[in-house]
């Protein structure tokens, strides 16, 4: 090994693994190949036997069985319809009240979020459905782009959830137990969201008007009713299928995943849109989906290795701990690294290469694990809205390319990633919004 200090090179990958991100190279190659080229300094040739067996653990883990198989729910679930049909029968339920058509967004979201565990699935279709209905009902247009970002952000928190599955995978954690960890922080968030935008169209009725009466009548509450119905109980028999057999333990996550794709199935036939075009759409953006996620996994897995190999998880350690600022100072240094990242790195490389060193950190302050892995989820949603690189404002923006102002989208979401940190506050002084479900399962 090249005689270097273990600081000169920590600090020598994470400059290299900015210096590509900035020049726009994919995340899994700019780890992958910083991997290589440190490993090689570090120890040669023999440094691909270390790959070949870290990636080797990387394929083999039975639990990443469960993302491909809950993408392909959630491409199903996009076809069944079932988000339109269930925001339709919303907007009529909250529509004479101020802000109604934002609240049966975020309503929508949360649900839909429940069923499909991708924020690109929930913001493209809310957007389509809800961005010309509230347009021409004259709702604040920063309003409108900030309830549908935020409420579909919520899909990456609320189980089934791929970035929880990858998390417990990468921190050795129970999936069901994480999963049940995130149910209430994810109502929180929505809770706290419709409160903000009931409060502020209550003030300022102009941001958000209500549906006029004559189309409210249009509809009577014996239809409505029944749209409720037909629209809330396939997908939260869905919900139940999957979710359920998890937390009572009537299968593993993996297993429960094969269910939720099963009955996402059942609910395209139900609802009328099988076609084949559309099965094998959703076959081909799964495989496209699944193998972005495990290249970063493999480039991830190899980059970490060589990272903590030559000592950089140490030097993080000794550096963050050295800080003096106690336990709580020393969490909160470390949820402000994470909301950083959030705004330059994706998610999963944030998840890959955090764990590695905030965990033993953790676990030297005496955090309960499954908590800290449920706040790191928590604080991730800023990722998806921070920018200049939050998903959740490119999803939005490419639902009408030429209508939508960027600029307004940037100030509709200000006040959301508030609400967010709002939310990171209140499972730090409230834990057991986090650990009461998990304590409870027979796990």
């Amino acid at each position: 090994m090249i005689d270097i200090s273990p600081e000169l090179l920590t600090a020598l990958m994470f400059i290299g693994l900015l210096i590509g991100l900035f020049m726009g190279h994919p995340l899994a190659f700019v780890l992958g190949g910083l991997a290589v080229i440190f490993g090689l300094l570090g120890w040669g040739p023999s440094v691909f036997y270390i790959f070949m067996n870290r990636i080797w653990g990387t394929m083999d883990n039975y639990v990443l069985l469960a993302i491909p198989l809950f993408i392909f729910m959630a491409q199903l679930l996009d076809q069944s319809g079932v988000a339109e049909e269930l925001f339709k029968a919303l907007r009529y339920v909250l529509g004479q009240t101020r802000g109604g058509i934002a609240l049966s967004v975020i309503l929508v979201s949360t649900v839909f979020a429940a069923c499909t565990g991708i924020i690109g699935a929930s913001v493209v279709t809310m957007g389509l459905l809800a961005v010309p209905m509230m347009k021409k009902y004259g709702y604040d247009e920063a309003l409108t782009y900030g309830a549908i970002c935020a409420g579909g952000t919520l899909g990456i928190l609320i189980p089934p959830s791929i970035m929880l599955v990858i998390m417990a995978s990468e921190a050795t954690l129970s999936v069901g137990k994480l999963f049940a960890g995130a149910v209430f922080p994810g109502i929180i968030l929505s809770a706290l969201y419709m409160v903000y935008v009931g409060i502020l169209c209550f003030v300022k009725p102009e941001l958000g008007p209500p549906i006029s009466r004559e189309e409210r009548a249009q509809v009577t509450n014996a239809q409505v009713a029944l749209m409720v119905l037909k629209s809330l109980v396939p997908p939260m028999i869905l919900i139940l299928g999957v979710l359920g057999s998890i937390f009572f333990g009537i299968a593993t996550p993996t297993e429960a995943a094969g269910v939720g794709a099963f009955l996402a199935f059942i609910m395209v036939l139900a609802y009328g849109k099988f076609t084949w075009r559309g099965l094998y759409k959703a076959v081909m953006q799964t495989a496209k989906t699944n193998t972005m996620v495990i290249m970063i996994l493999c480039g991830a897995t190899c980059f970490t290795g060589i990272f903590l190999g030559v000592g950089g998880g140490d030097v993080v350690t000794d550096f963050v701990l050295g800080l003096g600022l106690g336990k709580w100072g020393t969490f909160w240094v470390m949820m402000a690294i994470v909301l950083i990242l959030g705004m330059f790195i994706d998610w999963i490389g944030i998840v890959l290469i955090c764990f590695p060193l905030f965990l033993p950190i953790a676990k030297q302050l005496d955090f309960d694990p499954i908590w800290f892995v449920i706040m790191i989820a928590v604080n991730l949603q800023a990722s998806f809205l921070t920018p200049p690189f939050g998903y959740a404002l490119f999803y939005i923006k490419g639902v009408d390319p030429e209508h939508i102002d960027i600029r307004k989208v940037y100030k509709g979401i200000v006040p959301f990633v508030a609400l967010m940190v709002i939310g990171l506050l209140i499972c730090a002084a409230f834990p057991d919004a986090i650990m009461w479900l998990p304590n409870l399962l027979v796990e």
